[in-house]
């Protein structure tokens, strides 16, 4: 399971390292109109409706595999996964409520300095860190701990192309899950700050979900 699961781990790591050196080498002002500079229509579109999929769509479709008997331990590792996160998010926004990027930049003069999507209300507070960004990275960190025990188990001698569509498939949760996190700094909702944690919260909370439930809990299945 480790080194199958080492590609999404080692994928995540290299995206972590990435987005602090920014945050190391780029004023946070500066970084965020840097980040924030690519906007177009379509992308207004796409994004402003990707980012609300963890606002009640990914709760809806993780409740799906509840229908099936085989596959059910993946909600209930998801729900505890997810309840588990919500706590130190909360603990933290309420701690620290650094101001957003609206209120960073100042509500009036937002506009003159970001793009700002239409119909996004911008919040004000309660900046760090990223709520949305660890329901995006629990969610799709779970798929990839549920993808990775199904392989682990049925495929004893993976052949060299199993292999590399594995690989694969966890690259692509996870662009999809840092694709949620950079939704919230396009719609000038987050600064990179709350996402790199709200993402650190996201992808560590499953993994030790999972493990303390594959080792002392039988929720898991072993084939």
């Amino acid at each position: 399971m480790k080194k199958s699961f080492s590609s999404y781990i080692a994928g995540y790591v290299v995206l972590f390292g990435v987005m602090l050196s920014l945050l190391l080498t780029v004023p946070k002002g500066e970084l965020h109109v840097m980040l924030n500079g690519c906007h177009s229509a379509a992308g207004d579109v796409f994004i402003r409706l990707y980012s609300t999929l963890a606002e009640w769509p990914i709760y809806v479709i993780a409740a799906i595999p509840l229908l099936f008997k085989k596959v059910r331990w993946w909600s209930i590792m998801y729900l505890i996964s997810e309840l588990s996160a919500v706590l130190p998010i909360q603990i933290l926004k309420r701690s620290f409520d650094m101001p957003r990027p609206a209120l960073y930049f100042g509500e009036n003069e937002i506009g003159n300095v970001l793009p700002v999507v239409e119909g996004v209300k911008l919040h004000q507070h309660h900046s760090f860190p990223s709520g949305h960004t660890s329901a995006f990275f629990v969610f799709f960190t779970t798929c990839a701990l549920l993808l990775t025990h199904y392989y682990t188990r049925r495929a004893s001698q993976p052949t060299a192309q199993r292999q590399a569509a594995h690989v694969l498939s966890l690259i692509g949760l996870l662009l999809l899950a840092a694709l949620g996190g950079y939704s919230r700094i396009y719609l000038s909702q987050h600064f990179l700050l709350d996402v790199c944690v709200g993402s650190l919260v996201g992808v560590s909370i499953p993994c030790a979900v999972y493990y303390v439930l594959n080792k002392y809990n039988k929720i898991i299945p072993n084939s």
